[in-house]
């Protein structure tokens, strides 16, 4: 089994005391698609996820941004990220928030990117026709405004992450194609949400499609939510795919926690992850637990 070197490329933390995370707390702004999070509505910091990481060798994290609240300023969530305590590594890159449409998107661009901890934005334009399994508008990733905020994004020398539902591969295979200068991060296995055989195919193809643009990359994070008993044999069903459309050098592990909690102990993930990669060469192995995260979020 893998013992070298993991960075987690997909984590959450917030101070609920703070609130500034109201979809945790308020159930008129709770994310429909998420479900029951009850078990997520307390503070959660680098002290817990170093609980939850337990023995594991990790050595870095990426801090993804918790929908600190829309209508407050966004750098905000960088300043508090700035003013805690990160041990071991933890949160030593953050993926920020900046809305791309807005016309006044570059101010904000300027100041995350002025924090050296801050390597990209993430943006949701996950569409899908259930409206219960929808976080934003179809067609976000094609509109005039999106496209001009991503255009700006090389200048600051950040990438953009994206949390999408397979309907939205071919908007992004022609956003990488036609924005060739920044790389677009896809988080969560492409959100491989419709289990049954069209929708499964419907991923597959999305996945070949983006893999195709030599600048997107995949996370192979949240790879246990898509498997109803979470048996090896399900969670194998999710996480190969990705692997082998995207290659041993472009997709990387993470596993959202907290959000992941409610799937599998922290331990669980690693070790699911561990045994189906077993086959990959050490190098192939290091590189989708940490050498990937090290290059894609310019770890020192």
């Amino acid at each position: 089994m893998y013992t070298g070197p993991i960075i987690d490329a997909h984590h959450h933390l917030w101070d609920i005391g703070m609130n500034r995370h109201r979809w945790l707390v308020d159930a008129n702004a709770a994310i429909g698609a998420l479900g029951d999070i009850s078990y997520m509505r307390k503070t959660y910091l680098p002290a817990d996820f170093l609980v939850d990481v337990g023995g594991r060798n990790l050595v870095g994290s990426v801090h993804i941004e918790a929908h600190w609240d829309r209508s407050r300023d966004p750098v905000e969530e960088t300043e508090w990220l700035e003013s805690i305590d990160k041990p071991r590594g933890v949160a030593s890159r953050y993926i920020a928030f900046a809305s791309l449409p807005d016309p006044a998107v570059e101010k904000v661009l300027e100041r995350q990117a002025a924090f050296p901890r801050v390597v990209g934005l993430r943006e949701t334009i996950r569409w899908h026709p259930d409206p219960a399994r929808r976080w934003a508008e179809a067609g976000l990733a094609d509109s005039p405004a999106f496209r001009r905020g991503v255009a700006l994004l090389p200048r600051y020398n950040l990438a953009l992450e994206l949390l999408m539902n397979p309907y939205q591969a071919e908007e992004v295979a022609r956003l990488a194609g036609d924005f060739p200068a920044v790389t677009f991060l896809i988080n969560h296995c492409a959100t491989p949400v419709d289990r049954d055989a069209e929708g499964v195919e419907r991923w597959k193809r999305g996945l070949k499609l983006m893999a195709a643009r030599e600048n997107i990359a995949i996370k192979v994070s949240a790879f246990v939510n898509f498997s109803p008993n979470k048996t090896l044999s399900e969670i194998r069903d999710t996480l190969m795919p990705c692997i082998d459309a995207f290659g041993t050098r472009r997709a990387m592990f993470g596993t959202d926690y907290p959000v992941g909690r409610r799937h599998m102990p922290y331990a669980g993930m690693v070790q699911a992850f561990e045994t189906l990669i077993a086959d990959f060469s050490a190098d192939e192995q290091r590189a989708l637990f940490h050498d990937n995260a090290r290059r894609y979020y310019r770890f020192s």
